[in-house]
């Protein structure tokens, strides 16, 4: 096996996919900046929720708004639904797994608060229930899929944001998640501060 040809691969991959997410991603990603800049100088907020890697994202990219990202800045709105175990095991024990984020939208989210909803199959059921309370909350929906955008594709509503990587393997969708949100988390500060980079 060449090992060296096999990375090569990888990195070659990533790249075609990061190449191809920016020829079709751009667009609806100036959208969900402007919604969350919106939303975070308006005195509502942000709530992020996935499972396992995207749980990950979610939770950094929060901890990005409410410390700091590369700049200084006042701390902005934010909670990632995945963090307080506490929570997510009473409801899962008491409610089940797919309760686990939508109970914390209907406890917290607000209208004109955002969330947003990670799941790289777009077929995760608790994201789903989170969608399903965010929309009886007035609230906005920042989705990040891949593979085609699966169920929650299908659920969003006029108004609603879908970042779907175009791309079918679930590392690659990742590695495009995180710069989907770093980005993100660059273009408020942007709005908030100029462009200082």
């Amino acid at each position: 096996m060449d090992l060296t040809a096999k990375l090569h691969a990888h990195f070659e991959d990533n790249i075609a996919a990061t190449r191809l997410s920016m020829q079709t991603l751009s667009e609806p990603l100036v959208q969900a900046i402007d919604l969350c800049f919106g939303t975070v100088t308006n005195n509502a907020k942000i709530l992020a929720c996935g499972n396992g890697g995207s749980a990950a994202d979610a939770q950094h990219f929060i901890a990005e708004l409410v410390g700091r990202f590369e700049r200084d800045r006042v701390p902005l709105a934010g909670v990632a639904l995945n963090t307080d175990t506490s929570i997510m095991t009473a409801v899962g024990n008491d409610y089940g797994f797919d309760q686990i984020f939508s109970r914390q939208v209907s406890a917290f989210g607000q209208p004109g608060d955002v969330l947003v909803a990670l799941s790289t199959s777009g077929n995760s059921l608790n994201v789903q229930r989170a969608i399903e309370a965010a929309h009886d909350r007035e609230m906005h929906i920042i989705a990040l899929t891949g593979k085609g955008g699966g169920a929650i594709g299908d659920m969003l509503a006029p108004g609603d944001i879908h970042l779907c990587v175009p791309h079918d393997r679930t590392m690659r969708i990742q590695e495009v998640h995180i710069l989907l949100l770093h980005m993100l988390c660059d273009g408020i500060d942007t709005l908030l501060l100029g462009d200082g980079a």
